[in-house]
This record gives structure tokens, sequence and C-alpha cells, in this order.
């Protein structure tokens, strides 16, 4: 249950980005809900938001798993929930994504895609434990580019996840859209 309101007074304002939520999302976020109490840290979120969204020098894939497992780390349920949504809209694998938390026996992953979920969860542990090897390996095979979008990104969810969990915002159902349904079935 959060542990902020998630009402606000019906100004312009809040009805225009509420709308926007439930057309962009299929809902208001809650998390966006909480931010309204401070403009000036909603404005902030959404510009990083934004900003966030336009880097491409990450696979897509390893991106998702990045998040997720940081998400998993931290225990935040909200962001697992909207980053398994937002990475299956963008087509990537459901069951990579449904694995994460199991990545260390699952088949379904590369290499690659281990020491990137391993480096989210060192960088997210506190104090942090990356070390020289993860950070050399991984540049080796992402380059410069990638590997500060990948830090950043995991940067960012810790940034949500920490703010997520300890405002007590829990999972608004996203995973729920994303699940086949024969034709004619309502969820």
């Amino acid at each position: 249950m959060a542990r902020i309101p998630l009402t606000h007074r019906r100004t312009l304002k809040v009805r225009i980005l509420e709308a926007y939520s439930r057309r962009t999302y299929g809902k208001v976020l809650d998390t966006g809900l909480v931010a309204l109490h401070n403009p000036r840290v909603f404005s902030t979120m959404l510009k990083t938001e934004n900003s966030a969204a336009r880097w491409n020098r990450l696979d897509p894939t390893l991106a998702a798993l990045a998040l997720l497992a940081s998400a998993a780390e931290i225990g935040c349920s909200w962001c697992l929930d909207f980053s398994y949504w937002v990475s299956h809209n963008q087509g990537v694998d459901p069951a990579k994504l449904e694995q994460v938390t199991r990545r260390d026996t699952s088949e379904l992953y590369s290499e690659l895609e281990r020491r990137v979920m391993e480096y989210s969860v060192a960088m997210t542990a506190t104090p942090p434990t990356v070390s020289d090897e993860q950070v050399a390996a991984l540049r080796a095979e992402l380059g410069d580019a990638a590997l500060v979008e990948l830090t950043a990104l995991v940067a960012l969810e810790n940034q949500r996840s920490r703010t997520n969990a300890a405002m007590g915002l829990t999972s608004q159902g996203f995973k729920e859209q994303c699940e086949f349904r024969p034709s004619g079935v309502r969820g």
C-alpha cells in the first residue's frame, strides 16, 4: 500500500497527465501520482525518463535483463511489473524476462547476458561490489558507449526501485496485460 496519497485535486494539469498516462500505459502510473506531490521532482523525473528512453547503444534485451535484475535485487514489485511490460512490448523474449531471478540456473541466457545481470546485481549491492574484471569483460564485449549506458540504466533503476519501495508502491498489474488471451476472452 502506498505510503503517500495517490490522490490529487482534479486540476486541469492532473487531468491532462492522467489522460496521457492512460493513453500511453493503459492506466495512471502510481509513481507519477507520488511524484506529483512535488512538481519539481515530477518534472525532473519526466525529463530524466524521456531522455533515458532515447538511449540506444545497449541492446534492448541486455537493458531489460539489467533493469529486472536490479529491481529484483531491491525487491521492487512495481519496477519488476512495469519493466516486464515495457520489455515485452519492445519484443524481448518473455521467457528470458521471467527467468531473471533464476539466472544462475537457467539455460536461456548467453554468457554476455549473465555478465550483464551479474554487473547489475553488483552495482545494486550496498556498497557496490563491481570488480575490475567485470568491467573489463563487459567493456571488451559491449564497448565504452554501451557500458556507460548500461551503468547509467542500472543507476536509474536503483533510483526508481528504491524510491518505489520506500513509498510502498507495488505492482499495478502491467504484466497481466502481456499474457496471451484467446480471441474474445477478457482477462
